[in-house]
């Protein structure tokens, strides 16, 4: 029997770490088929495994043993959906030996983490622990989860808090200048009068300079006196 530990790393913070925990083997009484897939899990040829696992539920759909190695074969080959599948077989089996209950809620636990499903998670590892509240292992992984699972919320509420002062800003008016008043157009009536007054006004200052020369033009031309002087 496998169980998976989360164990923390220094100076890198928690990674997933594969710890191997051999318990009482439950396949004594199993087909030759499950015991072949037990050889192989240890040797890490794990989907050899898997096929041996299979080929055992092919013989007792009712096995716990099958089920929950296979679930064990799967989730080392990184198929934690599959694993998770197959651990649930095994639990709703309801074997007599709380220890077995306990190590699938474990592994299950696991499956439902490595899959960002921290609150599920924390729920297996504590139904494990009620199965088996001496097992260090599960607490140890139930109180990574609970961890996670406060750092997700403190950043979701760092999330929120972000947003609502990007939307008190975007609230603000942008310009806080008095916006100037746009420039009144003159009517265009208005502006035709204006030329009209001052083609009247052009007009009539020719006409006086046109008097006038025709006034000059009639008075007499009067010449140059001459100073004439005798020596």
């Amino acid at each position: 029997m496998t169980r998976i530990t989360f164990q923390p790393m220094k100076k890198i913070g928690y990674i997933l770490m594969m710890s191997l925990l051999t318990i009482s083997v439950f396949a004594q009484k199993e087909s030759d088929d499950v015991r072949s897939g037990n050889k192989m899990y240890k040797s890490s040829k794990f989907t050899e495994a898997e096929i041996a696992y299979r080929k055992g539920l092919l013989k007792n759909p009712k096995s716990f043993e099958a089920n929950y190695n296979l679930g064990n074969a799967l989730f080392r080959q990184k198929k934690y959906k599959e694993a998770l599948e197959q651990y649930n077989n095994a639990i709703v089996l309801q074997p007599k030996e709380k220890e077995k209950i306990a190590a699938a809620f474990h592994n299950t636990g696991n499956s439902l983490l490595v899959d960002k499903k921290i609150e599920e998670s924390i729920k297996a590892y504590e139904m494990a622990l009620k199965n088996n509240p001496k097992d260090n292992e599960t607490r140890y992984n139930l109180a990574y989860a609970q961890a996670m699972l406060k750092k997700q919320n403190k950043d979701k509420d760092k999330d929120k808090d972000k947003d609502k002062k990007q939307d008190k800003k975007e609230q603000k008016p942008q310009d806080q200048k008095p916006k100037e008043q746009p420039q009144q157009q003159q009517p265009q009536d208005q502006k035709q009068m204006s030329k009209e007054n001052a083609q009247q006004i052009l007009d009539a200052l020719l006409q006086d300079e046109k008097n006038a020369q025709d006034k000059a033009k009639k008075q007499p031309v009067r010449g140059t006196k001459k100073a004439d002087k005798d020596w």
